[in-house]
């Protein structure tokens, strides 16, 4: 541990007195994609009830016609609320018409949870849909088949039914990040449209069971104080209207393991020359684990909050809300504070007739990967390595310093329900044209639990230093090794990963 705090500040003092990059015209680049919602019921064994999986999945087009990404599946039906897996997903599309297509792919990844028999947590998805495609989104259905193949006892067939959205990302090159250009050098370019708000938010929170709210072996819930942190990105749909995503982790009131990953619509109320606001929004998705009984896991979340800007394009957002099963068998108010980054992306006009006097490009970076955590301490059964599938999110402050979101869930190593959510900050030694390589070190936090890993009630620390090798324009290796400590329970393991790391630089306007 106390070697790689070193390493950090020998890392710091380096980045320090960096010089930035001259500025110049930078093209844009368009990358298309597309959103993915869609539903699976499992075959579970033994008569039980079948599980419900719900899952959102962001792809990118590879060319005409395959297409890779990253989705997560959590339970909103049978008995497993807090099942959740995590995973990377390839597939190919045919068109067999102008609106009709065969759509084949595989998705592999690591979860499972709610002492549910998945084994290690290696999860296979594979699926064969026929799909239509409408003017604005798509609909397929079809045959998949799901195995939780090392150990567990999920597996089978079934059909799956899903949604489709297409984007595009519009970004400049990674390498062209904090780069400045004016509103004169933009104006005849294609930079000059239209931006969109699109806002991160690291959250705290606190829930408060109430009513019959029970742990699943019966014991109430009531008086006790769940403490959770998480993440929040919203996308505007107009000047009142967005959309949500948020996904929050327990950390400390009960045993390790409780997640909730909710989607939803938000509508605001604008005050004082737009610095405040007052906003009303409404979620739903999956959520459960840690002993928490929320029946199939299916949960509501009623919200108000109100957000004021202290600093530019930083604002501050207390929140006040309920998250509850549509029965009430699970029931809870939340309060909580959110540290929230607003970004005004991709273009020059803002408020349909004004413009921005300059916008910065802003690097941002995608990774996914597999993690070994060597020796990890278990609360009942014999210490052991452990396996699991991570992705993590990292938005560049500046040109070497980012803030960092990492999910992981274990698919190897007899921890099958074992899951994590961190955030942190990273340091990155400056891109050098003679080298191919950068290093860089970086501290997470967060919550975890689950699959009997001896984490106590959630809260570690992650500490790493590693390196990332240039590949392609937008795409790099990663490696790193690093340390995990549980701060109240027994696991205190090292880890090294690898991962492939997607990377643009997106255009932020300054007014």
């Amino acid at each position: 541990m106390k070697a790689l705090v070193t390493l950090f500040f020998l890392l710091f003092s380096f980045t320090a007195f960096s010089q930035e990059d001259s500025v110049r015209l930078i093209p844009r680049y368009k990358q298309k994609g597309f959103l993915q919602a869609d539903f699976l019921a499992v075959k579970m064994p033994n008569g039980e009830k079948n599980i419900g999986l719900t899952g959102i999945h962001y792809n990118l087009n590879i060319n005409k016609n395959f297409y890779a990404g990253l989705g997560y599946y959590g339970a909103v039906s049978g008995l497993r609320g807090g099942f959740f897996t995590l995973g990377l997903k390839a597939g190919v599309q045919a068109n067999i018409s102008k609106q009709l297509f065969v759509d084949a792919g595989a998705y592999f990844g690591g979860g499972g949870g709610a002492d549910a028999p998945d084994g290690g947590g290696a999860v296979v998805l594979s699926h064969v849909n026929l799909g239509y495609q409408f003017p604005k989104f798509a609909i397929t259905a079809g045959y998949s088949y799901i195995n939780f193949f090392d150990g567990g006892l999920i597996k089978g067939s079934q059909l799956n039914y899903a949604v489709r959205i297409p984007f595009q990302l519009k970004h400049a090159p990674f390498a062209d990040s904090e780069k400045t250009i004016n509103y004169t050098e933009a104006k005849n370019t294609q930079w000059n449209t239209k931006s969109k708000n699109v806002s991160f938010a690291l959250r705290f929170n606190q829930l408060s069971p109430k009513k019959k709210s029970q742990e699943t072996t019966g014991n109430s819930l009531v008086g006790r104080t769940i403490q959770l942190v998480g993440f929040e990105l919203s996308s505007d749909l107009g000047r009142n209207d967005f959309l949500f995503a948020r996904a929050d982790g327990a950390y400390k009131g009960i045993q390790g393991g409780y997640l909730d990953v909710l989607v939803g619509y938000g509508h605001r109320f604008l005050f004082f020359n737009d610095n405040t606001n007052i906003a009303l929004k409404f979620g739903l998705g999956p959520g459960g684990g840690g002993g928490v009984d929320t029946q199939g896991g299916f949960l509501i979340y009623p919200d108000i909050s109100i957000t004021q800007k202290i600093w530019k394009n930083i604002s501050i957002s207390l929140n006040k809300g309920l998250l509850m099963t549509p029965n009430q068998h699970f029931y809870g108010s939340t309060l909580g504070l959110a540290l929230q980054f607003n970004l005004q992306q991709n273009g020059f006009v803002y408020d349909n007739d004004k413009h921005f006097d300059s916008a910065v490009f802003k690097g941002l970076e995608i990774i996914a990967g597999q993690e070994i955590y060597f020796n990890a301490k278990r609360q009942v059964n014999p210490t052991e390595n452990m396996q699991q599938v991570f992705t993590q999110i990292n938005f560049y402050l500046k040109k070497q310093w980012y803030l960092a979101t990492h999910v992981s869930f274990a698919n190897f190593g007899n921890a099958g329900a074992y899951g994590e959510g961190t955030f942190g900050l990273g340091v990155t030694t400056a891109d050098k044209m003679h080298t191919k390589f950068k290093a860089f070190a970086q501290v997470m936090a967060g919550g975890s639990g689950g699959g009997n890993m001896d984490v106590g009630q959630g809260l570690i620390v992650k500490p790493s230093v590693g390196l990332q090798y240039h590949l392609l324009p937008v795409l790099d290796l990663r490696s790193s090794f690093g340390h995990v400590k549980a701060l109240d329970g027994g696991l205190s393991s090292s880890f090294v990963n690898l991962g492939v790391t997607y990377k643009v630089a997106l255009l932020q306007g300054k007014k």
